[in-house]
Order: structure tokens, then C-alpha cells, then sequence
């Protein structure tokens, strides 16, 4: 998918939400057990309510490998449910080098070798480009670099200084020199608004793949005011809020009304501050 192509998506949709589908067994209602592929059931439930306000799904790949075969079953048909006009990510946090990479980047993007076929990849920076460039082989696919994460854990290294910059700034510099805005994510966590403006003048055109908005406590507005550019550039990601938003039969109606609401709000914003 295009940059373009997103951001039409985004303007007609007048959303900039991302689904995160971290679908844990141990959580999906009771019910859905008795099917066939209850992972799949849900998500494809899920994805039927929300479809209308998202842009873009996010897999995080862990709830999946968890499972084993059965898991990749799961994450393949849901792949192949998602329609291709949503931005699909693969929430791995690959971070290898050589071959390994390679390997990683062929999971994710070559059909003909795993049957997985995803837009974009997260990957972890701390390797260099030899753990980065192997995903940017494939043409029209994009890397989604961990920059400035919201765990709390994450200014162990992130935010450590060298010649008067934090590390994840090193990495945002650094990371041009490899693919430019229509190829290069970052993730930056919604808990890290305060840092959105002095981002957005290293990375004023790359599109922010920003979660922790909802559950982790992350400020739309605030995200969107300080994170916005003139294409929007941002990837709001809400898992918990929207997937777990009931446990009952109705769980999708609900997982719908959340999807609605923030979209609702994310229109107001877009309005507002995408100049």
C-alpha cells in the first residue's frame, strides 16, 4: 500500500484508528469455544464491526505463535478476511540480522512462502540496518521501527544520551538514511505525547504508529494535536478497548460502539489539526 493510498483511506474513512486484534483464547467469550477455530470466530466477528471506522489491523503476532499451529491457522484466515483495503501490520518486533532477517522478512510478506501477506512488519532497532534493510526488500512493503515505546521499562535505553541526543532520536535520524516516509514507520507510544512535537521536526512526513490510547491511558487529543501532520501521519492503535469492550454474545455490538466513538472523535480532530 501507498502513502497515498493510506491517506485517501484516511480522508474518505475520516479515521485514523487501528485495530489491534491481540485475540487471547483465555479471553474471547465463553461461547465461541465450541467453534471450529474460536480465534478466528472472534476476530472475524471483530472485524465485520469494525470494518466501517478503521483504516488499518494490527495482529500482535505473540497471541498467535502462543498457540502453535493452530495459532498460525488462525492468524492466516484472519489475514485473508481483512479486506484489502485496510493497511494490515504485523505486530512481530522482529530484530535479527543477515539471513534470520530475511527469513523474518519472508514470513511476513511472501505468500508463496508462508501464505501470510502483510503491509508492514514492526522492527526493533537495536541490530542496525543490517536488521532492518532485509524487510526492505520487498517492494510496497513497510518497516515499522520501535522509536519511543510507552512500557514503562522503556526509557532504560531509549532516552539514554549520546552527544547531547536521547537514543531514540539517534534512531530516527539514523533510520532515514535506509527508506524515506513511503516506506519507514515509527512507533512512538501514545504515553510519550509530550515528546510528539520535537519528534515531528526529525520525522515531519513519516506516518506514527502510536498505541496506548484507551486501555494504557494514551490522550487522543493530545496525540492527534501534537502528532499530526498535513497527511495526518498517524496510526492510532486501540486493542483492548475496542476487542474486549464486552465478553458476551454481544460483544461485537460493543467492540462496534467503541470503534464508532473513537472514530467519531478522530473526525473532530482531523478537522482540526490536520493543516
Amino acid at each position: 500500500m501507498t502513502y497515498k493510498t493510506l491517506f485517501d483511506h484516511i480522508s474518505s474513512k475520516k479515521s485514523y484508528l487501528c485495530v489491534g486484534l491481540d485475540t487471547d483464547i483465555r479471553k474471547i467469550p465463553s461461547h465461541l469455544l465450541k467453534e471450529a477455530d474460536p480465534v478466528f470466530a472472534f476476530n472475524k466477528q471483530i472485524i465485520d464491526a469494525t470494518v466501517d471506522y478503521c483504516v488499518s489491523y494490527k495482529p500482535n503476532i505473540a497471541f498467535y505463535e502462543a498457540m502453535g499451529g493452530k495459532g498460525w491457522e488462525s492468524l492466516q484466515k484472519t489475514m485473508e478476511y481483512i479486506p484489502a483495503s485496510h493497511f494490515t501490520i504485523a505486530d512481530a518486533k522482529r530484530g535479527d540480522i543477515g539471513n534470520t532477517s530475511g527469513l523474518y522478512a519472508r514470513t511476513f510478506f511472501d505468500p508463496s512462502s508462508s501464505g501470510l501477506d502483510f503491509d508492514s512488519v514492526t522492527v526493533a532497532p537495536y541490530m542496525g540496518s543490517d536488521s532492518v534493510l532485509p524487510f526492505l526488500e520487498f517492494e510496497d512493503k513497510w518497516v515499522i521501527l520501535l522509536a519511543l515505546t510507552s512500557n514503562s521499562g522503556g526509557s532504560d535505553f531509549q532516552r539514554i544520551e549520546s552527544d547531547g541526543k536521547p537514543l531514540y532520536e539517534h534512531v530516527l535520524r539514523k533510520s532515514q538514511e535506509w527508506a524515506g516516509a513511503d516506506r519507514m514507520m515509527y512507533v512512538v507510544g501514545a504515553t510519550q505525547a509530550k515528546d510528539l512535537a520535537h519528534i515531528r521536526t526529525i520525522v515531519p512526513e513519516h506516518f506514527l504508529l502510536v498505541p496506548g490510547v484507551g486501555a494504557q491511558g494514551g490522550n487522543l487529543e493530545e496525540v492527534s494535536k501534537y502528532g499530526m501532520n498535513s497527511h495526518c501521519g498517524l496510526l492510532i492503535n486501540a486493542s483492548r478497548s475496542i476487542i474486549y469492550a464486552g465478553n458476551g454474545t454481544d460483544f461485537a455490538k460493543k467492540a462496534e460502539e467503541e470503534a464508532k466513538s473513537i472514530q467519531q472523535e478522530m473526525a473532530v480532530y482531523l478537522d482540526k489539526y490536520c493543516i
